[in-house]
């Protein structure tokens, strides 16, 4: 329960308690200055408190952005301020000096007054349209009046519950409806968290159907995959229309994203198996590709949002282009954004073959990444940005560096060269090469080990270059690339299966990493990172054992290690999430890019 404190002499005619109230609020009125401040002593510590002026005259829903956004500790609108239990103390003290200073009889404009004296960082949220006004006289209050019946605060509400920067696809494809299913299911009680479930659950109902390899099945399967992506669509338009963000919300919705898109490859590679097609290969290429892209997104933004001189001609361009309309949607959908993503997977699934959808993903999402990170390092060389300590610790928690790292680095005690994304690249290079010429031979596990090392190089210093950002992606398109060479030539019918599902579990943990960082909880804990052995030693190790066993002993291997590398990484990560949100972690809702 929450409590408001109305404030100032009641205004007859004024909505103001009854909109309260439908917020959620226990309405408490003051009588003065001296009486606010014991009202706000009496409400219990572990509730959120508002304090609004009686004469105030507004939307409902900028009501609602001022006073219930959970993301933000204190919270202010013309003539209401909002503070959560960890922001209390601030509203305390801000009420405090304004009773000392302006005595106890002046209570007018008193949440305004507040509101200002605050000595804490006050979100104001941008109202557009909405009204919100602490009118001064009759004449005022009527005007004020006329402007909140003049604007439809429901359309402003539905308008806001969409990403404000989406895909074409989701844009004019989804989004003109699925708000309104967004509204249907708050005004039933469901939650976002309920329709992300819900999403999941029919994207790997999907699966199942692509697994039956008959044409029935595929058609289905494309069918209940866009009604997933709609639901997808559904569960933050959700959380925005009705402000219902949380950390584990956010978590949820982009793990899910990534369980969707990969069950789903899984189930057309299934698919696809029982018609005589054997397209293993191809999926896990699949992922591994969009995995690589994804990593290549998050370590430029990390390495980049909070640098300072930021700014090159390549962004100039970028900017000039955008101001283009068209030209904004075409850059949007050749990148190959979610919506555009699974649209045409969802096509070519109930109209063509497994083989054919994943020859359009792997070209497509090639074409997307090439795209995107060359446009990258075009800014990142003609930028003169300074990386922050910061920036500097995100990539190298990105980069997942294991207990062989960091033996290595102890036996060198700082002798190495200068290393950065060229020795990562050297090393990248050395074992997926060496893997793709001898394949389980002894000279690939001396360039794996050589890998090792070279890996310890790259990350000695902090990783502040204008191109370190590409360490990690290279990292990870290192492992994954060798794991999927490696079991593509082993020649045994399970051992692709078995590589995907090692590589899904490893990859769930690097998206797992970026999550955390996005939401300023922290990378993995060391121990987790020593105790699935760090991406150097994953590598060194699927190396040898495709050295020292047999075909179908190495199935067998992969099998055991990504059941092992889950069940650690799924374990502590959910027991992370679930108690940070109980324990009362801030709301995220990040809208980022298109994934």
């Amino acid at each position: 329960m929450s409590t408001a404190i109305l404030t100032g002499q009641p205004v007859p005619g004024s909505s103001i308690e009854g909109d309260l109230r439908s917020l959620g609020f226990e309405v408490r009125t003051a009588s003065d200055a001296a009486d606010a401040s014991a009202l706000l002593t009496e409400v219990p510590g572990d509730q959120r408190v508002a304090v609004v002026d009686t004469r105030f005259v507004g939307h409902l829903h900028a009501l609602r952005l001022g006073l219930t956004d959970p993301r933000f500790p204190l919270a202010a609108i013309p003539g209401a301020v909002t503070a959560q239990p960890g922001a209390r103390q601030a509203l305390t003290r801000a009420m405090a000096r304004e009773n000392a200073a302006g005595g106890a009889l002046l209570v007018d404009s008193l949440a305004d007054r507040v509101a200002a004296a605050l000595d804490a960082d006050v979100h104001r949220p941008d109202l557009g349209s909405l009204v919100a006004a602490v009118p001064a006289d009759p004449q005022a209050r009527n005007e004020a009046r006329q402007a909140v019946a003049a604007v439809d605060d429901e359309a402003v509400r539905l308008k806001s519950a969409v990403k404000a920067r989406d895909g074409f696809f989701t844009t004019f494809c989804i989004s003109p409806y699925s708000r309104y299913l967004a509204r249907w299911c708050a005004r039933r009680g469901l939650t976002p968290n309920q329709v992300t479930t819900a999403s999941l659950l029919t994207a790997l109902i999907a699966a199942g159907c692509a697994a039956t390899g008959t044409r029935g099945g595929f058609i289905a399967a494309g069918l209940l995959l866009l009604f997933s992506f709609v639901l997808d669509c559904t569960d933050g338009q959700l959380a925005r229309y009705s402000l219902q963000y949380s950390t584990l919300g956010a978590w949820l919705d982009a793990t899910f994203d990534r369980a969707k898109e990969y069950a789903y490859y899984a189930g057309l590679a299934l698919g696809a198996a029982r018609g005589g097609d054997d397209v293993w290969a191809l999926a896990l290429g699949a992922m591994v590709l969009q995995t690589c892209r994804h990593v290549v997104d998050f370590s430029f933004n990390e390495a980049n949002h909070d640098a300072t001189a930021n700014t090159s001609p390549t962004a100039a361009l970028s900017g000039k282009l955008d101001s283009v309309g068209w030209t904004v949607w075409v850059r949007r959908m050749i990148v190959l954004p979610i919506g555009e993503r699974w649209a045409m997977v969802a096509v070519l699934t109930a109209v063509t073959t497994p083989r054919i959808t994943f020859y359009a993903l792997l070209i497509g999402c090639a074409f997307a990444a090439t795209y995107t990170t060359a446009g990258r390092v075009l800014r990142s060389l003609t930028r003169k940005a300074q990386r922050t300590d910061r920036a500097a610790q995100a990539l190298a928690d990105l980069a997942d560096s294991g207990p062989l790292t960091e033996l290595v680095l102890r036996a060198g005690r700082g002798t190495y060269p200068r290393g950065g994304y060229y020795a990562a690249f050297a090393g990248g290079l050395l074992v997926v090469i060496s893997a793709a010429l001898w394949g389980a031979g002894w000279q690939t596990a001396l360039c794996a080990v050589a890998y090792v090392v070279l890996s310890a190089v790259a990350v000695q210093n902090p990783l502040k270059g204008a191109l370190d950002w590409l360490v990690p992606p290279v990292f990870r398109a290192a492992e994954y690339g060798t794991v999927l060479i490696l079991a593509a030539e082993s020649k045994v019918n399970g051992a692709l299966p078995a590589a995907f599902g090692l590589v899904a579990a490893v990859a769930y943990h690097h998206y797992d990493t970026v999550y955390r960082i996005r939401g300023d909880a922290g990378a993995p804990p060391k121990w987790l990172v020593r105790a699935v052995g760090g991406h150097e030693g994953r590598t060194l190790v699927v190396v040898v054992l495709a050295a020292l066993l047999t075909g179908a002993q190495f199935e067998v291997a992969l099998t055991v290690l990504a059941g092992a590398v889950a069940l650690v990484v799924l374990v502590e990560s959910i027991r992370f999430w679930v108690a940070s949100h109980l324990g009362g972690a801030p709301a995220v809702h990040d809208e980022g890019e298109p994934a």
